[in-house]
C-alpha cells in the first residue's frame, strides 16, 4: 500500500536525521514514488499492461451459459438495498456479470465471497441480493459463501463447474491473475474484464484515484508474484 509505505519513509527519515544524506534520500524517495504513484505516468506504466491483456467481451454465448463473477467488498449499512452496499468495485463487476448473462440463454449466475470480518452478511449473499433486486431470477443464481480468495473461488468453481466453459467476470487489472489461477486449475474460462481503471488524464496532474490505481496494479503484481513463489 502505498501510503502507508511512504509513510514509513518519512518517519524513518525523522529517526536518521542527523545523518543527512540518509535522511535526504528517503524523503526524496517518498516525494517522487508519490508523485510517480499519483501521476498518468504511473496508471501507464503499472496499470494500462494489466488491463490491456484482456479486451472487453461482447461475444454471443451459445449451449449451456454459466457466468461467474468474483467477488469484491460490501458493507453492512442499516437500511440500504443490497445493490447500494455494494462497493463501485463489486457493483461493477456485478453489472457486468448481468450483461454476460444476456448474451446468452437460460444463463445461471455464480457469486462468491466469505462474510470478513467487518460484515455480518457473506459477500456471495450480498451479490445474489444485489442481482435478484437487478432483475436476476434467484433460481439462477449459484452462491460460493466460503470462498476467501481467487484461489479458492477457483477451486469452488471446479468443483461445481468441472470441465464446462464459462465467462469469468472480474475487474481488468486483476483479470490477468485470475485467469492463470483458473487455468491452472483445469478450468475453462473466457475473460469478461470490467471496472476498468486506467484512465486518461492531464500528465501533471497528482490524484488520489491515480494513486488508488496504482495501488490495486501492485497488489496485482505482488500477488502474481506470490503465486508463482507457490507454484515453486
Amino acid at each position: 500500500m502505498p501510503i502507508p509505505f511512504i509513510l514509513l519513509l518519512l518517519l524513518v527519515s525523522i529517526f536518521v536525521w542527523r545523518r543527512r544524506n540518509l535522511a535526504k534520500c528517503l524523503v526524496a524517495s517518498a516525494f517522487f514514488l508519490l508523485l510517480f504513484l499519483g501521476s498518468q505516468l504511473g496508471v501507464d506504466t503499472l496499470v494500462r499492461p494489466l488491463e490491456a491483456q484482456y479486451p472487453i467481451n461482447s461475444a454471443p454465448i451459445s449451449g449451456q451459459c454459466y457466468v461467474m463473477v468474483l467477488g469484491s467488498a460490501h458493507s453492512d449499512i442499516q437500511g440500504a438495498t443490497a445493490v447500494q452496499s455494494l462497493s463501485a468495485v463489486a457493483l461493477a463487476r456485478l453489472s457486468e456479470g448481468i450483461r454476460q448473462l444476456n448474451l446468452g440463454q437460460d444463463c445461471k449466475l455464480l457469486v462468491s465471497g466469505w462474510g470478513g470480518e467487518l460484515t455480518q452478511n457473506p459477500h456471495a449473499e450480498m451479490m445474489a441480493n444485489a442481482a435478484v433486486e437487478l432483475g436476476v431470477d434467484k433460481n439462477k443464481i449459484i452462491r460460493f459463501p466460503l470462498a476467501r480468495d481467487t484461489l479458492e473461488e477457483a477451486q469452488y468453481a471446479k468443483w461445481e463447474l468441472g470441465d464446462e466453459a464459462f465467462r469469468l467476470v472480474t475487474s481488468a487489472s486483476h483479470m490477468p491473475r485470475a485467469m492463470a489461477i483458473f487455468t491452472a486449475k483445469g478450468l475453462h474460462p473466457s475473460a469478461a474484464p470490467t471496472d476498468f481503471i486506467a484512465r486518461d488524464d492531464f500528465g501533471w496532474r497528482v490524484t488520489g484515484d491515480h494513486l488508488l490505481a496504482s495501488q490495486r496494479a501492485i497488489h496485482e503484481y505482488i500477488g502474481r508474484l506470490w503465486l508463482w513463489v507457490k507454484q515453486e
